[in-house]
């Protein structure tokens, strides 16, 4: 095997897969890179951890057909450092030792045989029948503000999925991990009238919204099976299992109508709960709000450390009402909107309060508080 490639295009490519690598298998090849030779024209680079597999193609000039696996931590700080000039690559036949050479510099670094590397997670069948087209950027921009909220840990739980529905001109998408509730509403180009759900794990949308910064299309194709989703573009393809099972019926727990509602600036709150959290209880992150007329009091306590107050003026005209929430689902809610003033709908101070952009209806926030006394 021998290619030359410039440093850029083979940096990108391994930003692109590198996620998806093992950092602790069983299988040391699952730490690897899959490099392989596509022609004379484009080398390929596959990575999996058995659960994600992301293959891409890059530019080079191959004079050798070959592949072979290297570890991917190596390879990434090694191109990461060379100059900017055209890479070589070169492996003679029976070796599992790849020679890298860029003006001055040479690395040897031993691989792995490409025939250790599992084949069944990238060589999968695509059903046209089975696929639809959907443009990027309203896929990844409701994916960013909602995902933030399903459940952080790695388990096959509906709750550590992100939920993306179409149907007809609409595409939303929802996560919950049971303590709050995110919704996102985008329009979509789609003309078909199949209405599709499929509950796609938070990691697998998130590598997904990283990878598309190096997409050059405006939309991708996503084709499905009962477990598994494969998002490809022209030289990018990501496959993942899907999750199967029921999702919460998530807007039936969303109130349309709330009977107090106060108005706040976003970055004043937002200042305002990052100054008074510094006193926090670390166990609980918990910061009590008082809610009285044109008027909201931020406190948090620590016995052992001390107290902090903070009061804003707000458009508030209800009734007196104390509520507290663990902080930190508070700040992920206003940070995720792309608006001056929140609206926060609130019952009592036990009752789900929902939080959305003053004037828009697309992005809901629910979250639960937390019992104080």
């Amino acid at each position: 095997m021998k290619f030359v490639i410039k440093k850029e295009d083979l940096y990108n490519g391994i930003k692109i897969v590198e996620n998806a690598t093992s950092a602790r298998a069983l299988q040391p090849v699952l730490m690897n890179v899959l490099i392989e030779t596509v022609d004379k024209t484009a080398i390929r680079l596959i990575a999996t951890d058995l659960d994600l597999t992301i293959i891409t193609e890059v530019d080079a000039q191959v004079e050798e057909d070959g592949k072979i696996t290297l570890p991917s931590k190596t390879l990434n700080e090694i191109v990461s450092k060379l100059g900017n000039k055209l890479i070589t690559f070169e492996k003679a036949q029976d070796s599992s030792v790849v020679n890298i050479t860029c003006q001055n510099s040479k690395f040897d670094i031993i691989g792995i045989s490409a025939n250790e590397f599992p084949p069944e997670v990238y060589k999968v069948e695509m059903k046209e029948e089975e696929s639809f087209g959907i443009e990027i950027k309203p896929l990844t921009k409701a994916a960013k503000k909602a995902g933030f909220a399903a459940a952080s840990y790695e388990t096959s739980n509906m709750l550590s999925g992100i939920v993306c529905s179409i149907e007809g001109q609409t595409l939303e998408i929802a996560s919950t991990d049971g303590n709050r509730l995110a919704r996102v509403r985008e329009v979509v180009k789609n003309s078909e009238d199949k209405a599709r759900q499929l509950i796609i794990p938070s990691r697998t949308m998130n590598e997904f919204n990283k990878i598309s910064s190096y997409m050059d299309e405006d939309s991708i194709k996503i084709y499905t099976e009962r477990t598994k989703i494969i998002f490809k573009s022209a030289k990018t393809t990501l496959i993942s299992r899907l999750l199967e099972g029921q999702f919460p019926k998530y807007n039936q727990l969303i109130p349309n109508e709330t009977p107090k509602t106060a108005v706040i600036n976003v970055a004043d709150l937002i200042s305002a709960l990052e100054r008074v959290s510094i006193m926090v209880n670390e166990k609980t992150s918990i910061v009590k709000m008082e809610f009285s007329e044109n008027n909201l009091k931020l406190m948090a306590d620590t016995p052992d450390s001390g107290k902090s107050e903070e009061q804003l003026v707000i458009n508030y005209s209800g009734e007196d009402l104390t509520i507290a929430f663990n902080y930190k689902y508070v700040l992920e809610a206003l940070k995720n909107m792309e608006s001056d003033e929140v609206k926060i709908g609130l019952n009592t101070g036990l009752s789900a309060t929902v939080f959305r952009p003053n004037n828009e209806e697309d992005f809901v926030c629910l979250i639960m508080p937390v019992q104080i006394r």
